[in-house]
């Protein structure tokens, strides 16, 4: 208990650090924000009127006061509101999160599909010709950018096949089948790079194990080769591949920019971009934040499960 509670304080302090960090620093880019609303057109507005708007939003105080206001805010769930039209900023998160976090979720499930068996399949057949073609395959996939891939699969199978729309985003209970067509290429086309990573991974952790005394030990007392690989060498190789997938699954949480912008995927990616345009400080603080969350959570339950697969890890 002591070891996930230490390992808890330090989450809640790296969760704290971001939030200081992004708000600090946001508040260090030229411009006044309330000038950039009150523009239109390139004509210069008011300053009397300028000077009214920061009254309101706050922003005449010290930044300091205003980072005091805004962490007592974060401790008690506030979130703020946002300076563009006023709506709360939790609600606008909440409303495109679950959007961001489908599309990485079946992204990672595509990908751990076909990168832990080929993966598995590789290392078994080393050096075989089904190896070194899934080996070049994967580092070519890691090598090309993601909005090409996205871009490629826009041309084949919605412009040339027609199989699939170009993009769009239908809520799941309006129709059920058109949202799991919608979502199908702005998945597959972030589980390109993560399944090579998975089968790289895979590959080089089951090439270390099979060598292992207790895999040739389960060998000889003739347990079936499936089985061997299965319950000793795929079990004992998941524990990197876990690691990965959840540092991976972090970064991709405020890193679909583009997959969310050539698919039309209205997704919490598009909204901090456009808080960031329209330095709409409680947006970007508050994505940040949900992210930075979400990322050190990820990385809390690897550590947990760590604990619970190998108890040498509580005395680390």
């Amino acid at each position: 208990m002591l070891w996930f509670l230490k390992r808890l304080a330090v989450s809640a302090l790296l969760v704290w650090l971001v939030a200081s960090i992004v708000f600090l620093a946001i508040h260090l880019v030229p411009g006044d924000p309330a000038e950039t609303l009150l523009s239109q057109g390139g004509v210069a507005p008011d300053p009397a009127i300028v000077e009214d708007l920061r009254r309101q939003l706050g922003l005449d105080r010290p930044v300091l006061a205003q980072y005091a206001h805004s962490l007592w805010g974060l401790l008690q769930g506030d979130l703020g509101v946002s300076m563009l039209d006023g709506s709360p900023v939790a609600r606008e998160i909440g409303r495109r999160l679950p959007r961001t976090l489908e599309l990485i979720g079946v992204a990672a499930l595509i990908s751990l599909l076909i990168g832990i068996p080929a993966g598995t399949f590789a290392a078994v057949r080393a050096g075989g010709w089904f190896d070194r073609i899934a080996s070049g395959l994967s580092g070519f996939a890691q090598a090309v950018p993601v909005f090409v891939i996205g871009t490629l699969l826009v041309m084949v199978f919605a412009q040339q096949l027609r199989l699939v729309p170009a993009g769009g985003y239908i809520p799941f209970a309006q129709n059920p089948a058109q949202h799991l067509i919608l979502l199908l290429m702005p998945a597959g086309t972030i589980a390109v790079g993560l399944a090579a990573i998975v089968f790289r991974v895979t590959r080089a952790a089951a090439l270390e194990v099979m060598p292992q005394d207790f895999v040739r030990t389960a060998m000889a007392k003739g347990v079936t080769r499936r089985q061997v690989l299965t319950h000793h060498v795929v079990r004992n190789a998941l524990m990197p591949v876990v690691t990965v997938v959840a540092l991976h699954l972090g970064s991709l949480l405020g890193g679909t920019v583009l997959v969310e912008y050539v698919f039309n995927w209205p997704g919490l990616s598009g909204l901090l971009v456009g808080a960031v345009n329209a330095r709409d400080y409680p947006i970007v603080v508050g994505v940040v934040l949900v992210i930075s969350i979400l990322f050190v959570g990820l990385n809390l339950a690897v550590d947990v499960l760590y604990a619970v697969l190998d108890p040498r890890v509580r005395r680390a």
